[in-house]
């Protein structure tokens, strides 16, 4: 794994291959992102490199976070994240990753975090049947049913599928493959779906499998 960088979901849409076959792509403006510090195993015990994403102003930020900014030379970022690559040789503190790093038909890992659906019930949570509406059933259609809770064990198991917050989680797609690599646009195309809503930071780097 020696690739990697930062990047935001801008939507999906679809492109056309030279047989006509068509192919759903998800859209990623991928960096610039400046290298803001190389981690190494003498040093820091283990190897990493460090990017960060999106400009944001000094007075959104404390000193300690400037102060990477500033020792590196590079302007201050919204986002920095920490990759570990095996091979960091090609890296330099102060210049810009871009999209060009990725070519068309590599294997990535793409991490994000995915929607938020706020308190949901089973049926959407966990896509559950709801309850006959006959006579008897009462108004209880949605509802999770019996919990099969009788005189032993007395109790609900733990971790059953009850209604509860449902999203939000940092869920990594694997082997994922990139169609198109737009270094005018600096945007990355990805065949399939990536975790996130359309303005969400994501992270790209190469498959583990």
């Amino acid at each position: 794994m020696n690739k990697a960088i930062i990047g935001r979901k801008a939507g999906m849409t679809q492109i056309f291959t030279p047989e006509g076959k068509v192919i759903p792509v998800t859209v990623i403006e991928a960096g610039p992102c400046p290298v803001v510090q190389i981690k190494t195993v003498e040093k820091d015990g283990y190897a990493a490199l460090k990017l960060g994403f999106d400009e944001a102003k000094e007075k959104n930020l404390t000193k300690p976070e400037l102060g990477q900014y500033k020792k590196a030379g590079v302007k201050p970022c919204k986002v920095l994240k920490e990759f570990r690559l095996s091979d960091l040789s090609s890296y330099e503190v102060g210049k810009e990753v871009k999209a060009d790093v990725f070519a068309a038909g590599d294997k990535v890992d793409v991490h994000g975090v995915t929607k938020g659906h706020g308190f949901t019930g089973v049926i959407k949570r966990w896509n559950q049947q709801r309850l006959k509406e006959t006579h008897g059933v009462g108004p209880v259609h949605r509802e999770p049913g019996s919990m099969g809770s009788i005189s032993a064990p007395s109790r609900v198991f733990k971790h059953k599928n009850l209604p509860g917050h449902y999203g939000q989680e940092a869920v990594t797609v694997q082997n994922l493959e990139i169609v198109r690599v737009d270094v005018e646009r600096n945007c990355l195309l990805i065949k399939g779906s990536v975790p996130g809503a359309n303005g969400s930071v994501v992270t790209i780097n190469d498959t583990v499998k």
